[in-house]
């Protein structure tokens, strides 16, 4: 028997790496200006927390967008919603800051040995994202960043609403780290997102990623990041995206996202589309012909923001 478990460990081990291997394979054509390693030199020990910024040639927007791919608070769907944003926001004049940020961990995803070793969970991923922000906006003359928001997939999604509603909690400090920039995102765009962490909507497994096994069971937990429930009045404008057809989240998670900012009367563009489904990111070819239609309307939407402010 345990002769077994050691060969299925060993082949679920190969199953990961290759799958990481094919994922470097496949990267996105793009070259990014620097790739930092946001907690080198702190006291937070997490190297492979990694910002990659990508500044468009001849840049004058002033505007950058910080790209949480998603993956279930799990791993990362680097690829399709990571550099393939990235690539359409350079080509449309627009720079893109890819945050690769702690997550639970595939092992732990897979296998019991979670419940001793739990990898990531929150605070962990919005950290990160603050994080982000204060190198962003710390080196903002020389990236020439005039407006800075977050742009999220999924779970994703889920963490830069996060960073929308509570940016007043300086989560950095908590690693002690002083920041003394803006923590709140000029605008966000969760894109197909997880939002409440509560019956009968809930994506489990981002819960569970997101709370940590221990804690999936305690209601004040589910409730205090169950993002319909503290959409603050100063939220920042919001740009939201899913389809009716969506497998992994259900669809009404966006709704209730959509009434508590109608509720609060949060500036917002809400989009439902029939079919698309889940996880096409920035892809050409992923989804729907409708629901590949959110990368225009986003950026209409984005030239009508800045034009009011």
């Amino acid at each position: 028997m345990r002769s077994k478990c050691l060969s299925f460990l060993s082949v679920l081990f190969l199953l990961f790496a290759g799958a990481d291997s094919f994922a470097r394979k496949s990267a996105v054509d793009i070259q990014a200006l620097e790739k930092v390693r946001l907690w080198e030199n702190t006291s937070v020990h997490c190297n492979y927390v990694t910002l990659e910024s990508f500044i468009p040639e001849n840049f004058s927007s002033g505007v950058g967008v910080i790209v949480c791919p998603g993956g279930s608070y799990c791993w990362h769907d680097y690829d399709t919603e990571g550099l393939e944003v990235a690539k359409w926001l350079n080509e449309n004049g627009i720079a893109a800051f890819v945050l690769k940020y702690r997550v639970q961990g595939k092992f732990q995803f897979a296998m019991w040995t979670r419940l001793v070793f739990p990898g990531k969970k929150h605070p962990d991923m919005i950290t990160d994202l603050q994080r982000a922000m204060q190198y962003v906006r710390e080196n903002a003359e020389r990236f020439g960043v005039r407006t800075l928001g977050c742009m999220g997939f999924s779970a994703g999604g889920h963490l830069v609403m996060s960073g929308a509603e509570f940016y007043d909690t300086d989560f950095l400090k908590m690693s002690g780290i002083n920041c003394n920039v803006s923590l709140r995102p000029d605008f966000v765009a969760p894109i197909y997102p997880v939002v409440s962490m509560r019956l009968p909507y809930v994506h489990k497994r981002s819960r569970r990623a997101l709370l940590g096994e221990y804690h999936i069971g305690d209601k004040r937990m589910r409730d205090s990041l169950s993002l319909e429930l503290h959409v603050p009045d100063d939220c920042p404008p919001v740009f939201l995206v899913n389809c009716v057809d969506d497998p992994v989240v259900m669809y009404r998670n966006s709704e209730l996202l959509d009434s508590a900012l109608t509720a609060k009367g949060v500036a917002h563009k809400y989009i439902q589309y029939t079919s698309g489904g889940h996880g096409f990111g920035g892809s050409d070819v992923k989804g729907s012909e409708e629901s590949r239609a959110w990368k225009n309307e986003f950026l209409a939407w984005l030239e009508d923001i800045l034009s009011s402010h």
